[in-house]
């Protein structure tokens, strides 16, 4: 784009430039460091009866100060505040801008680098709403490039900002968009397109696919999503691909040679479930008639036609009905996704991780390695109880393993797509993505890493400086911590379930405890066991760890490695009896855990995830303990033996091979 741009907001304009994107190159003296500078203003049409925010994104890690200037010449807000990249961005915000034109200017530290300021018009009045072409969900403007994928990066990191040691979690999705200060495009079309609640639950694919959905649908970019089968006992494979701008064709059959057993890949063109369907209430649509409702059809009636999208959240409900983990998993250019170096630069906010055994998380922060302290990635994901959390990259959290059966693990980017002059929409190969000079971060890397070389290789970009070994380890249990109060949340949801439902879920047999549909689903806890008991490996064995990797550390003079290991272990105990969580129990009342009774119950946490098991059981109370007095509930026998049956899978931290 040219650099020196200047904006005027029109509603009736709508190329990428026109609609608000500043990208700014360097001045004529100006040093390399100083260019790609890029600001964006929301709303698209900026009036001065919504608040005006702006956006400046760097590629670079430039210094500066970014302003908005009124009007009548007085600096009404500023932020100094610039969040970690790349990329590197900043945000300011007037909560009543005045009618006329305002300037947004980025001051940069650096004696040569010079400001980067840009005009915006607000109108005194409302502007038209922006409008979207009949049989259209939405129009695609523009290709997505280095630009575009730098605002997302940057919206992401917004999205789900705050300081790493906080919890972050929300009961379901729609709270965090709906949410002003955090979500920059909130009501950015001036459609009141972010206003309405839904009851979508998107479970952990479904998730990353909507938030770029809803992105591009935002910014005018293409979007597409595709065909594949989970990759039960053969990797994932995607067969067809569908773009936005064919919103007709949104519901395919099963991947070509699917067996029966692995149809449901892709649930048949029925109408969504009652707990799923009301996201077509998002954005304005009510939800059809549901399928158990009084009156309904019976259940073997042949099931209608799916209706075409209308409008933004249709188009969604359809894509929840076709993703799925195997999407993410696949590794070919057929794929939504492609592999990436593990570098700094690649992993950014809006990068996907693909664990083998079927969970799906997106990176949403870096936080630098600083005087010690180790450096940390953040992400978020889905939880089958429609909960999103966010969480740190850790082994605990983040599986890697290379099984071909399983797919491609690992780090990914979504493949960009692109329109080739009076072309449809595409999506470039991976030998192509190396050649565009927008993106060329397609890598092989990870597949030629062992699990070991993986997670060494992931410390090395969080923490490049040698670390201090007490700070790492404390870090490891900070992790786990955060690890086991997130499982408090989903067993409480079970409880909560349990105090509602008199009768027992049904259990589903072998593989498909870690994936099924329902209750079970929604309320155990099969898949978070197995993560949590390698989680709580990884902290016991750190000192073992840091003998391993000692050169990774910087060991106090006059110190060697045997006694620091000796240190790390007596420092262990202490500081796990010290960590606490509370969780509730059958009758209500509050029970306290260290995070070391945790790790001593590790066996009883093989045989926790039955969601009709009372809570004390699921936390392994001991038989006839105060703490276990008030359980009223036990899992059906035939459960129990089934789980007795599993239970190998959990003990040997070995994830059973052909779950889809």
């Amino acid at each position: 784009m040219r650099p020196g741009l200047r904006f005027a907001a029109a509603a009736t304009a709508f190329s990428l430039i026109t609609a608000g994107l500043f990208h700014a190159g360097p001045a004529a003296a100006a040093p390399e460091a100083c260019a790609e500078v890029t600001v964006l203003p929301s709303p698209f049409a900026p009036w001065s009866g919504m608040a005006l925010r702006v956006m400046a994104v760097a590629e670079k890690p430039v210094q500066g100060t970014l302003s908005l200037i009124a009007p009548d010449g007085s600096v009404v807000a500023k932020s100094a505040e610039r969040r970690d990249g790349p990329p590197y961005s900043w945000f300011a915000e007037v909560a009543a801008p005045a009618a006329g034109i305002w300037r947004a200017t980025l001051d940069r530290s650096s004696a040569d680098c010079g400001p980067v300021t840009r005009d915006i018009t607000v109108a005194a009045r409302k502007p038209a709403a922006f409008q979207i072409p009949a049989g259209s969900i939405w129009p695609t403007r523009n290709n997505w490039n280095s630009v575009n994928e730098a605002l997302f990066s940057a919206w992401i990191e917004k999205l789900f900002d705050a300081p790493p040691d906080q919890d972050l979690n929300w009961k379901v999705w729609y709270e965090v968009l709906r949410d002003p200060s955090r979500n920059f495009l909130y009501n950015y079309l001036g459609r009141n397109e972010d206003h309405t609640q839904t009851g979508l639950r998107p479970d952990c694919a479904d998730f990353v696919y909507f938030l770029r959905a809803y992105f591009a649908f935002k910014m005018g970019l293409p979007f597409g999503y595709s065909n594949c089968s989970r990759g039960a006992g053969r990797p994932p494979k995607c067969t067809q691909w569908f773009d936005v701008e064919h919103p007709e064709l949104t519901r395919p059959p099963p991947p070509p040679g699917q067996d029966a057993a692995t149809v449901a890949d892709v649930p048949p063109p029925a109408p969504p479930p009652k707990q799923t369907s009301s996201l077509m209430r998002l954005f304005g649509q009510d939800d059809p008639p549901s399928a158990d409702a009084p009156g309904a059809p019976a259940a073997k009636a042949a099931p209608p036609k799916p209706k075409r999208p209308t409008n933004f959240g249709e188009y969604l409900r359809d894509v929840g009905d076709v993703v799925h983990t195997g999407a993410v998993r696949a590794g070919d250019d057929s794929a939504d996704f492609y592999t990436i170096p593990l570098t700094k630069e690649a992993l950014r906010p809006g990068t996907v991780f693909a664990d083998p055994y079927g969970h799906v998380l997106m990176l949403v922060r870096r936080v630098p390695e600083v005087n010690g302290t180790p450096g940390v990635f953040l992400a978020v994901d889905a939880e089958p109880d429609g909960s999103i959390t966010r969480k740190r990259f850790w082994r605990g959290n983040f599986l890697f393993v290379h099984e071909p059966t399983l797919g491609t693990p690992g780090f990914k980017h979504f493949r960009p797509i692109v329109r080739d002059k009076g072309g449809p929409l595409r999506r470039p190969s991976n030998a192509e993505i190396n050649k565009y000079p927008q993106f060329a971060d397609f890598s092989l890397e990870q597949s030629q890493m062992s699990a070991e070389d993986f997670y060494d290789r992931m410390d090395d970009v969080m923490s490049p400086e040698p670390l201090d070994p007490a700070r790492a380890m404390a870090d490891a249990i900070t992790s786990l911590s955060e690890q086991i109060r997130t499982r408090v949340t989903a067993v409480e949801n079970g409880r909560n379930w349990q105090v509602k439902q008199p009768g027992d879920t049904s259990m589903p047999d072998g593989a498909s405890i870690f994936q099924a549909s329902g209750a079970w689903e929604d309320f155990s806890t099969p898949a978070r066991d197995l993560r949590l008991l390698i989680a709580i490996d990884v902290v016991r064995n750190f000192p073992d760890r840091f003998v391993r990797r000692s050169n990774r550390y910087a060991i106090p003079a006059g110190k060697s490695i045997a006694q620091v290991k000796g240190e790390l272990q007596a420092a262990l105990t202490s500081e796990l009896a010290s960590r606490k969580v509370t969780y509730t129990r059958s009758d209500g009342s509050q029970w306290t855990l260290s995070v070391k009774d945790v790790l001593d119950r590790a066996v009883d946490l093989e045989m926790a995830y039955n969601p009709n098991d009372c809570v004390e059981l699921r936390w392994g109370a001991p038989e006839n303990s105060e703490e276990a007095s008030t359980c009223r509930r036990h899992a059906p026998q035939a459960q129990r033996a089934k789980m007795a049956n599993y239970r190998a899978w959990f003990r040997e931290r070995h994830w059973p091979i052909g779950r889809g």
